[in-house]
């Protein structure tokens, strides 16, 4: 029975789901999530627990990316089923061994009611810890991207800073990105576009490798 009543608490999230405008408890103080997030993209990731080794470099790294995502207009916000106070205490280990200064908040979740609202609790892994979920909220509150590591890994933040890139270029044009793309690689034409409004809405011109692989550079004007 308890399990059951365990599993009715656990909520999935999905792409283009609406995020929830959590009321959150920080290092930096507390607020409402959508107050923090104003009209900007959101990075949300979640760690296993504080005073860890992996997560540590983690959190390092994303202080170190902070222009990186300035560039962007996306804001880092961490979450770790621990207290605030545990985050402040960790926060100085974290910016003395990765020679940073983490300067975003981290969420405290000691009793998991947010990592089980927003499918970052996996009860058949490890009820003690919340697995690495990282998602990507644009400025209209939805789920953009969704990943999960397993606590043993940590997580690629170039791969998270060049999907945002991809989000950020096909919100504004009718392309999507290939395999392994990057900033300033050629892209393609969606296939829902015909080639007479390619040519118009492409004027630089296009590679048409197959009819429906038709590669742009959209550097070119």
């Amino acid at each position: 029975d308890l399990m059951v009543e365990q599993d009715s608490e656990i909520k999935s999230m999905f792409l283009g789901d609406t995020f929830p405008n959590l009321d959150l408890k920080t290092s930096l103080g507390d607020f409402k999530l959508y107050d923090y997030m104003g009209d900007s993209w959101l990075l949300y990731f979640s760690h296993p627990r504080d005073f860890t080794p992996v997560c540590t470099t983690e959190l390092g790294r994303v202080s170190k990316l902070s222009e990186e995502f300035k560039k962007r207009n996306c804001k880092p916000i961490a979450m770790s089923c621990d207290s605030v106070e545990s985050h402040k205490k960790w926060i100085a280990d974290i910016n003395n061994t990765q020679k940073t200064e983490v300067n975003y908040p981290i969420v405290g979740d000691e009793d998991f009611s947010i990592a089980k609202q927003i499918g970052m609790f996996h009860p058949n892994l490890d009820t003690k810890v919340t697995v690495r979920t990282t998602y990507i909220i644009s400025p209209n509150k939805k789920v953009r991207l969704m990943i999960q590591y397993p606590p043993s890994t940590g997580r690629n933040f170039n791969e998270i800073l060049r999907v945002l890139d991809s989000l950020q270029l096909t919100d504004n044009y009718k392309v999507a990105t290939p395999e392994n793309w990057c900033q300033g690689d050629k892209c393609v034409i969606l296939p829902s576009v015909s080639n007479e409004d390619a040519k118009t809405k492409f004027p630089q011109g296009y590679d048409e490798v197959l009819p429906y692989l038709r590669m742009v550079d959209l550097n070119k004007k």
